[in-house]
């Protein structure tokens, strides 16, 4: 392995039986997490998607400006071909290890909604989170984070939060 595939979705919600994805970030870096490739899209989803979601993702996408992005996004399954590509172009044919905050959640979505992606994944996944749990509750150990509720925002976020506990390890 010598990428790593740094993914954040913005969701209509968190169940991924219904609800949907609205946004797709993927940040390919090597393992010392430098960022070799950049992806990002806005999917288009139905207006019924966006009316259906909680308030807490109406308050926050509709801050963030993605709501008002959507109906102009790109289709899903184009989304998903793109994803696919950079894949297969980063990873020397090996199955792609994501890594992210939550990252089980949205591979959740991904296996629901984009069954070809899924196929290209590895079934470990690097989740700061885990690191988070460690750290705060061990250590005392905290990183500020911004809460932009935008996906490559939060990914830089997570590549960050990630060197920040990386920086406390003695070898």
């Amino acid at each position: 392995m010598k990428n790593l595939f740094w993914l954040d979705m913005e969701m209509s919600g968190l169940d991924h039986t219904k609800e949907r994805i609205l946004e797709v970030a993927l940040l390919v870096t090597d393992l010392s997490m430098n960022v070799v490739k950049e992806y990002e899209a806005i999917v288009y989803q139905d207006q019924s998607i966006l009316q259906g979601m909680d308030a807490w993702c109406t308050e926050h996408h509709g801050k963030s400006g993605l709501t008002a992005k959507v109906a102009n996004g790109k289709p899903e399954v184009d989304v998903e071909k793109d994803l696919v590509k950079i894949i297969q172009e980063f990873s020397q044919n090996d199955r792609a290890v994501l890594a992210g905050n939550s990252i089980g959640q949205d591979r959740k979505f991904i296996d629901q909604w984009m069954p070809d992606f899924a196929k290209t994944l590895h079934y470990r996944m690097l989740d700061v989170s885990s690191f988070k749990i460690l750290f705060e509750g061990i250590y005392n150990k905290k990183y500020d984070k911004k809460h932009k509720h935008r996906a490559i925002d939060d990914i830089l976020e997570s590549i960050g939060e990630l060197k920040h506990y990386m920086q406390f390890i003695k070898i």
